[in-house]
């Protein structure tokens, strides 16, 4: 594998360098010197602002974007061996990382690398411990896989000794980091087009988790059997509200949605929160935040100011405005138990009726997790359905949300974006409250009902 010194500057080429992580990795390369260049599919406000700082930016990636001059490739997953960037890269002999690759080295360069995983809930948990971080004085550098409004972008390069960084298990991508601590959120069946099955990807987290073992500290859920089985015999930090764990909350009680809580360590109260986000899975994601600050000696005045001042981050519950007296919020849950959660928070909120319009994301997901959509679906008042976001995906299997909305009473199937747009325009009324949903493109409904 290439070694990056990031003491020597040399000049790296991304292949896809708009995307939300390898733009901030191109950024803190840029911080320390580098000669960087990429490509992208189209100009976006993260490319512009890399181009103001000192990056070379391609639109449409071609054979002739790959010059000789370029020391490293840096790529993601999402990039196949037919890319005419790739076939360049080989022909030319120039030596390649992965995104994840790049970010292992990366983490090396600071004394408390910070590594949240789990299947849900990483982004809102990556945000929280940013939050604290910031409250704490301690100048982290972020790397998070959605817009926090706090540091206003999806990553921040500070100067201190800390780096947080939300960590996927796709592709096993958090094999190459040296976390020292390593946060497991939750274990649960997705990205069923590279794991196996469960066991598959409770092996993949137990290896991830184990990476902290020797000079750090490792993180987990103690409520989540799965989290549970996965860590089982490694040495693990737990926080959890059901079952005892070594940080737990207590005295939960809830106001409109919105919990407020006791953070017990040691028999000791380490903090008293009020969270300004709701429901139960907030409370966990805090917990987690909190462990991890916990861990690594952060006083419980910092964890309480930070945690309080978290409104959320990009496309996690967050509020689009108004249509027709109805209040629209977009969120990015695309797996069955984040629709659970968001919905069981939603229903606490004493809306009239909830309205989803839900872009399910892969056709290898919708399939195999299919029984599971249609069941959490069912629970609120009116679906609209997009069809299926492909992402990375051919549709070889004949699935299309046509499918989900035939299981789905008064559920009503939009082949466009434009048609969902529409029929939101046409239906909203008084005391609704309209959720766009997906990981995919689903937002600009939101965007184009609010503008």
């Amino acid at each position: 594998m290439y070694q990056v010194n990031f003491d020597s500057p040399v000049h790296i080429y991304f292949i896809g360098i708009g995307g939300i992580s390898m733009s901030g990795l191109a950024e803190i390369l840029l911080n320390k010197n580098f000669k960087v260049s990429g490509s992208d599919m189209k100009e976006s406000d993260l490319t512009n602002l890399l181009s103001e700082r000192g990056a070379t930016i391609f639109y449409g990636q071609r054979y002739e974007n790959i010059t000789d001059d370029i020391d490293v490739i840096v790529y993601t997953s999402a990039i196949k061996e037919d890319n005419p960037e790739w076939q360049a890269m080989k022909d030319k002999n120039i030596p390649s990382l992965s995104r994840a690759e790049l970010l292992g080295q990366l983490m090396k360069n600071y004394e408390l690398p910070v590594a949240i995983s789990g299947t849900h809930g990483k982004t809102t948990t990556t945000s929280m411990i940013t939050h604290i971080f910031m409250e704490a004085k301690q100048d982290p550098t972020v790397m998070i896989g959605g817009t926090l409004p706090l540091i206003g972008s999806d990553y921040r390069v500070g100067k201190g000794n800390t780096i947080i960084l939300e960590s996927c298990e796709y592709c096993n991508s958090f094999h190459y980091f040296f976390p020292t601590i390593a946060v497991v959120m939750n274990v649960d069946e997705d990205h069923l087009d590279f794991f196996k099955d469960l066991d598959d990807i409770k092996a993949s987290f137990r290896r991830f988790a184990a990476l902290a073992e020797e000079n750090g500290r490792i993180v987990g859920n103690a409520d989540d059997d799965n989290t549970m089985d996965a860590l089982a015999g490694l040495p693990v930090f737990t926080f959890g509200i059901e079952r005892k764990a070594d940080l737990r909350a207590e005295n939960l009680v809830w106001d409109h949605g919105m919990p407020e809580f006791d953070m017990v360590a040691d028999g000791k109260i380490y903090a008293h929160l009020t969270l300004k986000v709701g429901g139960m899975h907030s409370v966990y994601n805090a917990l987690a935040a909190a462990a991890s600050a916990y861990l690594l000696g952060i006083d419980g005045s910092a964890v309480k100011a930070g945690l309080e001042t978290f409104t959320g981050a990009g496309r996690r519950f967050e509020y689009k405005g108004e249509l027709n007296g109805a209040k629209i919020y977009d969120d990015y849950s695309h797996h069955p138990s984040e629709l659970h959660a968001l919905f069981s928070m939603a229903k606490s909120f004493g809306y009239e009726r909830i309205v989803c319009a839900f872009q399910p994301h892969t056709y290898t997901r919708t399939k195999a997790l299919f029984d599971d959509f249609v069941e959490q679906l069912r629970s609120v008042d009116q679906v609209i359905l997009a069809e299926i976001f492909a992402a990375r995906e051919k549709n070889t299997i004949g699935i299309s949300s046509r499918d989900l909305a035939e299981q789905i009473p008064g559920a009503v199937y939009c082949p466009t974006l434009e048609d969902v747009t529409e029929l939101i325009r046409k239906t909203a009324r008084p005391g609704d409250l309209i959720l766009t949903v997906g990981a995919g493109n689903i937002v600009s409904v939101a965007d184009t009902l609010t503008r």
